[in-house]
């Protein structure tokens, strides 16, 4: 036997291994100054590429003061309880109906965490006799709440539709044993690679196999498609997902989350979904202001362009200067060079200190050893200028990484001068 804390000291997780390093620089750094495309990192000004704020809201005027309105009449503690004990208003359920209406769905049950939510609603809708079938590329909080799940369960290949079909085939031929069902999970847009998750060819497999679909779309949200209703409806089959999941943290710029789908299976789900039953409802500020961004949403596409224009316009600029920018077809933009751990600390300390450019630096686990991610989140509120600088810079970083400048200090020499 050992002791617990000893273990802990001694295994280092995946990215625990790294911290060693300053908490305030390349891991939980501090941002300061106002949301938006220029703050204050390390005691500088930085062009920010890093917040999941895709239109913009988090600053805006409307959403400030009705964010401030509500704060004032309400506070932050109304209502108190759960909502299924004390904590229900006209106001919760207003925001529901208005979200089912925007994503095309029978109705909506408000979450008060995205993560949480998605753990909770796949412990909800599953029991032993049931067979989940989810994508490898899964967000963190489907890997959860899939790690929970008491029966059986198959990843397939990243949007590889034969993968796909080959574990429905085992699911299904599993699930006649058992008496149970089929949930399949996938993503509306992969968060890392930007990618779309292929929910056509999903679909299409539902001719075939008798299974459900549950999809999160928290970065496709208030992007995707002709009014912003997510992925699904960018790719015409809003209709054939069962349960649509978002989040109110990327296009919302706020707190929260809510999934949508039948009627009956909102109603199941609101009576089974352990993390809102057993938690306080969310405070009416928060409720106000996400009616405030869904008004915007619908109103203002305006928003929505321009943050296709800055999408466009980085990323053309990039693949035209020669970068990699994997397979993404969507906002998040991941600029992609071959390197190691030291060198990418070298090249994101670069950028920082000397092109006063902040974007999140992606190592390994969650990419190969031997590449270096610089994840970009273009939004409505940055302009071409910014984009032009981001442009010249990262051609910069490209020549020094070239003729191996990244690799002439170690990584802990880097973290001295820190």
């Amino acid at each position: 036997m050992v002791d617990l804390f000893e273990k802990l000291r001694m295994e280092a997780g995946p990215l625990a291994k790294y911290s060693h390093l300053p908490d305030d620089y390349f891991f939980f750094p501090k941002l300061e100054g106002e949301i938006g495309p220029h703050m204050t990192f390390n005691g500088k000004p930085v062009l920010n590429w890093s917040l999941n704020n895709y239109l913009g809201l988090a600053n805006h005027p409307d959403v400030r003061k009705t964010d401030a309105d509500a704060a004032a009449q309400y506070g932050m503690a109304y209502p108190m309880g759960a909502r299924m004990m004390s904590g229900n208003s006209v106001n919760h359920l207003r925001l529901e109906k208005e979200l089912a209406a925007f994503v095309q769905k029978e109705d909506v049950m408000l979450l008060n965490f995205g993560y949480q939510g998605v753990v909770s609603i796949i412990d909800a809708l599953v029991d032993r006799k049931d067979v989940i079938v989810y994508d490898a590329e899964s967000h963190a909080c489907i890997i959860d709440g899939v790690r929970l799940h008491m029966g059986k369960r198959f990843v397939y290949a990243h949007n590889d539709m034969e993968s796909l079909e080959k574990q429905l085939q085992r699911a299904t031929k599993l699930a006649n044993e058992t008496g149970g069902g089929i949930l399949v999970i996938t993503e509306g847009v992969f968060g890392m690679s930007g990618n779309q998750g292929n929910l056509t060819g999903v679909v299409e497999l539902k001719k075939q196999y008798n299974f459900r679909l549950f999809v999160d779309d928290a970065h496709g949200f208030g992007c995707m498609g002709p009014t912003g209703a997510g992925t699904g409806e960018a790719q015409g089959v809003q209709d054939q997902i069962d349960l649509y999941f978002s989040t109110f943290a990327k296009s919302m710029a706020s707190i929260g989350a809510f999934v949508a789908g039948d009627r009956k299976i909102l109603k199941y789900l609101r009576y089974s979904v352990r993390s809102q039953i057993y938690a306080k409802s969310m405070p009416m500020p928060l409720v106000m202001g996400v009616l405030k961004r869904l008004e915007l949403l619908r109103t203002q596409p305006a928003l929505r362009e321009k943050l296709w224009t800055i999408v466009r316009a980085i990323q053309n600029g990039l693949r035209e200067r020669g970068f990699s920018l994997g397979t993404t077809t969507s906002m998040v933009t991941p600029v992609l060079f071959k390197g190691g751990v030291g060198e990418a600390a070298n090249m994101a300390m670069d950028l920082r200190e000397n092109y006063g450019i902040f974007c999140s630096v992606v190592i390994y686990p969650v990419v190969p050893k031997d590449v270096i991610m610089f994840r970009i989140i273009p939004t409505a509120a940055h302009t071409l200028e910014d984009v032009n600088r981001t442009l010249e810079a990262f051609s910069a970083l490209k020549i020094k990484l070239d003729s191996g400048f990244y690799r002439q200090e170690e990584l802990v020499s880097v973290t001295k001068a820190l």
